[in-house]
């Protein structure tokens, strides 16, 4: 079985992911033979260490884990790799690959300008 991890930050206000869950929705509709999940670095559960357990637990032997955040910063850079290792150590039969920050996807920042020069009137 086949997971996807959407992974995003996490706030106070639950409000926050409900656009997360509606992105986790929308994928899980494209692809209905992947397990689609979400997991929140900080403020919300579930956190990445119970949703990557949780995926195994349901039979996932590869996982894409997704960051749903705008590019590599600190915590991309730095508080998800040890989080990474300690499941790769306990799992190392689950094939788990990072894929591009939201600005590093192909195609994203055309489609940005592009939407929001068609957002904004001309002058």
């Amino acid at each position: 079985m086949h997971a996807l991890i959407l992974f995003a930050h996490g706030a106070r206000d639950a409000r926050w992911s409900l656009t997360l869950g509606e992105l986790a929705r929308r994928v899980a509709t494209r692809r209905p033979e992947t397990l689609v999940l979400q997991a929140f670095l900080e403020f919300q559960p579930p956190d990445l260490s119970s949703t990557l357990a949780e995926a195994v637990a349901r039979g996932a032997r590869r996982i894409e884990l997704a960051p749903v955040f705008w590019a590599s910063g600190g915590h991309v850079a730095a508080d998800l790799p040890p989080l990474l290792e300690r499941f790769r150590a306990a799992h190392p039969g689950v094939e788990l690959t990072v894929l591009p920050v939201i600005s590093e996807l192909p195609g994203m920042l055309d489609f940005l300008a592009a939407a929001y020069t068609q957002a904004t009137p001309r002058s």
